[in-house]
């Protein structure tokens, strides 16, 4: 197994950055945070108050890191220095070379293909460098948006768990899909 990573790692591509999120990310947090669509997909809390915002930057984000179980980014577009979404890989606590992945948007962002550019080169980095061997996307049946993410990337569909995933005291049925070294393009 691939020695624990806990130094944060920034990876880049053509339009992003993706890098830990800092102080200056709370704001911004906080703002995407209040869309209904982040909300009802995401087990983000519900209402999200800046001080939720500030325990992702300061505490979540950091202990993830500093125990390798979690890698979390704040996409940044390059050219505005906008914040375009996160990016997340959380290892399994039984199995530290399969991990799940999860991103989420800023609703002014969506539609111009920054998700999917920041999607794969997360896919990258963590089959490739962290030396997973499964990354595993689930989404709430109904989440289309994330769905067409993980398809453009390449994840392969494997079918629909019932009464699987819990938000906030519900279960939802969930569509998982994984990813496996072999798969990258």
């Amino acid at each position: 197994m691939e020695e624990l990573r806990t130094a944060p790692v920034t990876l880049t591509t053509d339009r992003l950055v993706l890098r830990a999120p800092q102080e200056s990310d709370i704001d911004a947090i906080f703002a995407a945070c209040q869309d209904e669509e982040i909300q009802r997909w995401t087990v983000v809390p519900v209402p999200y108050r800046r001080e939720d915002a500030e325990f992702f930057v300061r505490t979540l984000a950091p202990a993830g890191l500093r125990e390798g179980s979690e890698f979390i980014w704040c996409v940044i577009d390059r050219a505005t220095g906008q914040l375009v979404g996160t990016q997340a890989v959380s290892r399994f606590a039984a199995e530290p070379t399969a991990a799940s992945v999860g991103w989420w948007t800023v609703k002014e962002q969506r539609g111009r293909g920054y998700t999917v550019e920041a999607a794969r080169e997360v896919a990258r980095w963590a089959l490739t460098d962290l030396g997973i061997r499964r990354l595993q996307w689930l989404a709430y049946v109904g989440n289309d948006g994330s769905r067409a993410v993980a398809e453009r990337v390449g994840y392969r569909f494997e079918g629909t768990l019932r009464s699987y995933a819990e938000q906030r005291g519900v279960f939802h049925d969930s569509w998982v899909a994984a990813m496996l070294p072999s798969d990258l393009g």
